[in-house]
């Protein structure tokens, strides 16, 4: 049996990326019930990194008394700052290849079948949608023969339900799988990778105070919004000030520290600056936001990039922000990268390590060679255009108006930078939350009330 030293967990060591060759990533084997005979069998854990997915525990349990086994993974990272939701539009058998990761707080729908699969009735899995679906099935069948014998009824329309979940496997109609999750940890793949895929929609949002609780987030007896305050009234004092505080290491989960600063950038705006550094494994990770309000208009900046010196423009990108490549027929959307403040050749290379390089899709035994060649070859054009190999136009959209590219003809215009403003859509709004968010009226509002009381 494996043990888990003190000195793995001290050096972040417990949980090891998959390599064949690792003698050393060995699952820890525990001995448990089986709970369909009630006699021993035996648990093994093993503690990985999966990409996208962050930390997670895979389990698998076998019983050698009746051969009964059981598969579970769970996310040993930490809850996403927003849920996510994905909505997929299944137009062939090939989409029910599609990789998905689903965590145990996702909620699984096809409206077409008004069927839903609620929170925490699933154990977390890594599967494909046809798997999915096969799950589904199963889950139903489990109760049919106790409820023939007991509700006969019942059972019927279980069995024509069923029916047409078996149907959706043929593709003989379009049908829509949506997975929203408010812990953030889910995924669905994404096969045209690097290019945007038309019928996968990908939106983050605001978890809501029953979900809170759910995930352990929030006390049970607290109803009440808590509203961050506004640090607009300690930006003088942090202005020349470094904030530490204690966190995580988003990699190995190890103690550490984030360093926070509020730098004003030339021609822009003020942001704030937030940098790890993990001692006990090396990461290095920073993320930039916004240190004012959300703008009026969105924000499009296009650049002609004609000339090596391009590379070392300095740049902003908010976690709002889209990166689109028209040339290369690429797009990045806002939930990817996060907020970043480095230079164009810096973020460039994050776009080709996230699409290639640390791609989980593009590897084992499962992968697809005519994707990973499409990859490579993407990749090779990324380099390209950083050796000024390649002209092409670099396109910044932010529809919060948070993000910069340096002009370095300013204060002069740039001959080969436009940037446009224009006005947010509703999808937009709704997208940034902003369509339900009141800011104006309220005094009045205030005023009224508290005339009524008096009267």
């Amino acid at each position: 049996m494996s043990v888990i030293s003190e000195e793995n967990v001290r050096g972040g060591g417990v949980f090891k990326d998959i390599d064949a060759d690792d003698e050393d990533g060995q699952p820890t084997e525990i001995e448990s019930l089986c709970m369909n005979c009630y006699k021993n069998g035996t648990t093994r854990l093993l503690l990985t990194r999966i990409p996208f997915f962050k930390e997670v525990i895979v389990s698998s349990f076998s019983c050698g008394h009746c051969s009964w086994s059981n598969t579970e993974i769970q996310s040993a990272g930490r809850i996403q700052d927003q849920g996510i939701c994905y909505t997929l539009k299944v137009k062939s058998k090939q989409d029910l290849n599609r990789e998905v990761v689903k965590a145990d707080s996702a909620t699984t729908r096809i409206p077409e079948l008004d069927f839903e699969i609620p929170p925490f009735t699933q154990k977390g899995s890594l599967s494909t949608i046809e798997g999915l679906l096969d799950r589904a099935v199963a889950g139903l069948e489990q109760e049919q023969p106790v409820r023939r014998a007991a509700q006969p009824e019942v059972a019927e329309k279980i069995d024509e339900f069923i029916k047409k979940l078996m149907k959706l496997k043929d593709v003989e109609s379009e049908f829509t799988l949506v997975i929203e999750d408010p812990s953030g940890n889910s995924f669905v793949e994404n096969p045209l990778a690097p290019q945007k895929d038309e019928a996968l929609t990908v939106s983050q949002f605001k978890r809501s105070i029953q979900q809170e609780k759910q995930l352990g987030i929030r006390d049970d007896d607290d109803d009440d919004e808590k509203d961050e305050e506004p640090a607009g009234n300690n930006l003088e004092a942090m202005r020349n000030e470094v904030l530490v505080f204690k966190t995580n290491c988003p990699e190995c989960n190890a103690p550490t520290s984030t360093n926070m600063k509020l730098v004003q950038i030339p021609h822009f705006k003020e942001v704030v600056i937030m940098a790890t550094n993990c001692d006990s494994c090396g990461h290095r990770t920073n993320e930039v936001k916004s240190g004012g309000a959300t703008e009026e208009l969105g924000t499009k900046i296009t650049l002609h990039i004609t000339d090596p010196s391009d590379m070392t423009r300095d740049l902003l990108k908010s976690e709002t922000c889209s990166v689109l490549i028209p040339e290369l027929e690429f797009e990045l959307g806002m939930a990817a990268l996060g907020g970043k403040f480095t230079t164009l050749e810096g973020l460039l290379q994050d776009i080709k390590d996230l699409i290639v390089s640390k791609n989980p899709f593009i590897c084992g035994d499962s992968h697809n060679k005519e994707q990973v060649n499409k990859l490579k070859e993407f990749g090779k054009k990324i380099d390209n255009i950083m050796a000024g190999q390649m002209a092409v136009h670099f396109i910044l959209d932010d529809p919060v108006g948070n993000s910069y590219l340096q002009n370095v003809y300013a204060p002069d215009p740039d001959p080969e930078m436009t940037v446009e403003k224009y006005t947010r859509t509703f999808e937009q709004n709704e997208d940034l939350g902003l369509n339900d968010m009141k800011t104006e009226g309220y005094q009045e509002e205030n005023l009224t009330t508290s005339t009524s009381l008096k009267d």
